[in-house]
């Protein structure tokens, strides 16, 4: 299976024209309390830049339904993703509201042995904590009922390892394509040409 890219914390037009470049297949715009936060106009603005091949996804934690609902009728974003504590009843209100996709955050750290079912989301995606930057460990058992998202700390150094172990339906990236706490566009490219050439080994 080809892994497709997320490029996460986007926040600035530099930022939008950089993916606009690369292409990954998702961005990320982050709602939630985090250095990387925008509002709701600077979403709008930036989605206007955006290249409308690429998906934007909102990352919520534990958000007003309302709002998220807001949000999506404003076409800021094209998908959901749940970082909180999100229950199985609050998918399915949200579900009723909205059409978007919705991605579920299952945290390594706190939700392995947990609910990990989901059953109403899109997507699962495996992180190691709220934006920790840090892997989780690689050895356990994924469930990939689901397209599954692979985060937590996914870098140039290592994404290769993840590939082979996970092959997920995507990578989920934000620091390892940083320098300084900003988005880099050498970085960028470089996890992107990576990514393709192991999805030209694997589909060969």
């Amino acid at each position: 299976m080809i892994s497709k890219l997320k490029i996460c914390g986007i926040r600035r037009i530099e930022d939008i024209l950089m993916v606009n470049e690369i292409k990954p297949e998702f961005i990320g715009f982050v709602f939630a309390k985090s250095k990387r936060q925008i509002d709701l106009n600077t979403a709008i603005e930036l989605k206007r830049k955006l290249n409308s091949d690429i998906k934007c996804v909102g990352v919520f934690v534990n958000e007003d339904i309302d709002q998220i609902v807001k949000i999506v009728d404003s076409k800021a974003i094209d998908i959901i993703q749940l970082h909180g504590d999100e229950s199985n009843d609050y998918i399915k209100l949200l579900k009723e509201k909205v059409s978007a996709k919705i991605i579920k955050v299952i945290k390594i750290n706190s939700d392995l042995n947990g609910n990990t079912s989901f059953s109403q989301v899109d997507y699962l995606l495996y992180d190691s904590g709220n934006g920790s930057g840090k892997p989780f460990d690689w050895n356990i058992n994924i469930n990939k009922k689901k397209p599954t998202f692979i985060a937590g700390g996914i870098n140039i150094n290592n994404i290769e390892e993840a590939y082979k172990i996970f092959n997920p339906f995507a990578f989920d990236v934000s620091s390892g394509v940083e320098v300084g706490g900003y988005k880099n566009l050498d970085k960028m490219r470089e996890i992107k040409t990576k990514l393709d050439s192991l999805n030209g080994e694997n589909n060969e």
